[in-house]
C-alpha cells in the first residue's frame, strides 16, 4: 500500500490538487478490473464516475450560459454535448497523463485499457467526482474549466459541436455529386466497453477515419476527419480519378455490398 499511495500522491501534484482525503483519489484511479485482481478490500471508480458525469454537465452548462448570452438553447446544447461526450473527455483525461496512473488489471492494461476511451472518459469523470466530494464545487471548477476552455476553443474553431456527417454530405453532394459510405473496419474491447474503427469512402478511396465508443459517434468522428482534411488539403487527385472511372463503369458498384453498412447518422 505503500507504493499505491506514493503513486497517489505523484496523481495529486500532476494535477494540482491537494486531497484531504487521499483514499478518494484512490478511488478515482481504480478501474474494475484492478479490484477483481488484488486481495485487499478497494472500491473501483465507477460511483464517483457517475458522480463526476453529473457535475462535470452541470460545470459546463453554466460555463456556457455565462459566455454565450446571445445563444439559443439549441446551441448551447450542441456545445455542451460536444464538450462531454466520451472522445472529449478522454483527450482532457490524456492531457491529465491518467491514463498511465490508472489501476487497473493486467488482462485489461494489455489489451490496450490504458488508452481505451471508455477508460479514459470514465477516469476523468471519477476524478472530478472525488475533486467535488474532497473540496467542493470550486475546486472542481478551478480544476475543470482551463481544460474546458481551451477544448472549447478548439470545438469552434472546428465546428465539432456541428453534424459532421451532414456537413460532409452536403459537401460531397454539391461538388463530387456523391454520397459518402461508411465501413466499419475494426472493433475492439470487451462488449461492454468497445471501440469501433470507421472509414469514411467515396469511390473505393478512404477520405477520412475515427474511432468512436458506438457506430455513430465513430462515424461522426471520421466525417469530422475527412472534413478538416478537406480543409487542410481540398479533394485528391486519387479521388477524381476513382470517380471517373466509376462513371466510365456505371455497372461496377461503388464499394462492395458486404464491406458497406448502413450507420443511422443522429449523434450517439
Amino acid at each position: 500500500m505503500v507504493e499505491i499511495a506514493s503513486h497517489v500522491q505523484a496523481y495529486e501534484e500532476i494535477i494540482d490538487v491537494d486531497f484531504q482525503m487521499s483514499e478518494l483519489l484512490l478511488e478515482a484511479l481504480t478501474h474494475r478490473s484492478y479490484v477483481n485482481e488484488v486481495e485487499v478490500d478497494m472500491r473501483d471508480n465507477e460511483r464517483l464516475e457517475f458522480l463526476g458525469d453529473a457535475i462535470l454537465d452541470f460545470v459546463v452548462a453554466d460555463m456556457l450560459f455565462r459566455r454565450f448570452v446571445d445563444e439559443s438553447e439549441g446551441e448551447l446544447t450542441q456545445l455542451r454535448a460536444a464538450l462531454v461526450r466520451t472522445d472529449s473527455l478522454a483527450i482532457l483525461a490524456g492531457e491529465c497523463q491518467l491514463g498511465e496512473f490508472l489501476l487497473m488489471g493486467k488482462g485489461e492494461e494489455n489489451s490496450g485499457g490504458r488508452t481505451r476511451i471508455n477508460n479514459l472518459c470514465a477516469g476523468f469523470e471519477a476524478v472530478v467526482g472525488a475533486i467535488y466530494m474532497d473540496r467542493g464545487l470550486d475546486a472542481v471548477k478551478r480544476f475543470a474549466i482551463p481544460r474546458l476552455e481551451v477544448l472549447l476553443e478548439y470545438v469552434l474553431e472546428h465546428n465539432l459541436h456541428k453534424d459532421a456527417r451532414s456537413m460532409l454530405q452536403e459537401r460531397t453532394q454539391a461538388e463530387l455529386r456523391v454520397t459518402p459510405n461508411y465501413r466499419v473496419v475494426d472493433a475492439a474491447g470487451p462488449d461492454h466497453e468497445k471501440e469501433f474503427f470507421i472509414e469514411v469512402v467515396i469511390g473505393g478511396i478512404v477520405i477520412g477515419s475515427g474511432v468512436g465508443t458506438s457506430k455513430r459517434s465513430a462515424a461522426q468522428s471520421a466525417a469530422r476527419d475527412a472534413l478538416q482534411r478537406l480543409e487542410a488539403g481540398g479533394w485528391s487527385e486519387e479521388t477524381y480519378l476513382a470517380l471517373e472511372a466509376q462513371n466510365e463503369i456505371a455497372a461496377e458498384p461503388e464499394t462492395n455490398e458486404a464491406d458497406v453498412e448502413e450507420i443511422p447518422s443522429e449523434a450517439s
